[in-house]
């Protein structure tokens, strides 16, 4: 029996809606070719509990759908799976294009910020590489920024178009990153999920498990992640209310704030958070990929008027 289904629940612009065509893959990135083999449908496909393995997908992806003739994370860092974080893009562009009467704003007029870009830097590779936006990402973590740099580096297409900054101050989200002279279409984020390291591990067991049907006793994590990467202090939750007290300081630097909620009990918080800040638009976009849904909420202090004019200055 063949599992040939389309992805339907990706975002109709999504490269990744098929299921992989790894004979391409692989003529693109040779390597992949010895991670391959038939799975119990009789396709071809990976071992996606392997991390070496998931990574070299990658890098096919990558390099085959986006032009990042080369890309690498240092052993340990979340290798984020493709799919899902162009869809995210998508939806996003979908978001800039309600605002501006169904037009998708593309082209390096449109400046987005990535809180925590990480040693993959994935939002603006990909970002830049579909919708030609330019990027800042902000990252806490030296070691990741430099891997990101480094990618940036071995890939000259993207030089100039994304530009990375260190946030020297691990207790803040936005200050110290947004400039006052800064202008941002939009700010995305991808926040550390869990309050614990023990939840992170917890999490990735049941993962495995769900691949594997079966973990051994030590638990490797396909996807990898650092602490930042995976938890901070209060979870998800408090991460995204810290972001929206945050973001009222420069309510007018930004046109839409947004970010990911992984865990939709959240959500109702999250609410009273902005109607506490006293946003002028709030939205939450729903998200599945494969058996996992997600969304993101998004948010602007701009009344329409100065919707209208941001347009007119920007996107005009």
């Amino acid at each position: 029996m063949s599992n040939k289904a389309i992805k339907s629940e990706l975002h109709p612009r999504n490269a990744h809606r098929e299921r992989y065509d790894f004979p391409s893959l692989i003529s693109t990135q040779p390597e992949l070719g010895k991670f391959v083999s038939e799975n119990k449908y009789g396709d071809l496909s990976i071992d996606f509990a392997d991390p070496k393995a998931v990574k070299e997908l990658n890098r096919a992806l990558l390099k085959h759908f986006y032009q990042v003739a080369e890309w690498d994370i240092p052993k340990g860092y979340l290798c984020p799976p493709i799919p899902g974080r162009a869809d995210l893009l998508h939806h996003l562009a979908d978001l800039l294009a309600q605002s501006n009467a169904g037009k998708l704003p593309q082209g390096n007029k449109i400046k987005v910020l990535d809180i925590g870009t990480g040693a993959n830097c994935i939002y603006p590779l990909l970002g830049n590489s579909i919708y030609d936006w330019e990027f800042v990402g902000s990252e806490i973590d030296e070691k990741a920024l430099d891997a990101a740099q480094k990618n940036l580096y071995e890939n000259p297409k993207f030089r100039g178009k994304i530009t990375l900054r260190l946030q020297e101050n691990p207790k803040e989200i936005l200050p110290g990153i947004i400039k006052s002279s800064d202008v941002f279409d939009l700010v995305i984020c991808n926040p550390p999920f869990h309050e614990s390291q023990a939840a992170a591990e917890a999490a990735s067991t049941r993962k495995v498990k769900n691949l594997k049907g079966k973990v051994g006793k030590k638990v490797t994590l396909n996807f990898g992640g650092q602490s930042n990467e995976l938890w901070c202090e209060g979870g998800e939750l408090a991460f995204i209310q810290k972001m929206i007290r945050e973001s009222v300081t420069f309510k007018f630097n930004c046109f839409w704030f947004s970010t990911i909620v992984s865990k939709e009990e959240h959500l109702k918080e999250i609410i009273l958070a902005l109607k506490k800040v006293r946003v002028a638009d709030r939205q939450i976009i729903q998200m599945t990929h494969g058996n996992k849904k997600s969304r993101f909420v998004a948010w602007t202090f701009l009344n329409p008027e100065q919707q209208e004019n941001w347009k007119k200055m920007r996107w005009k």
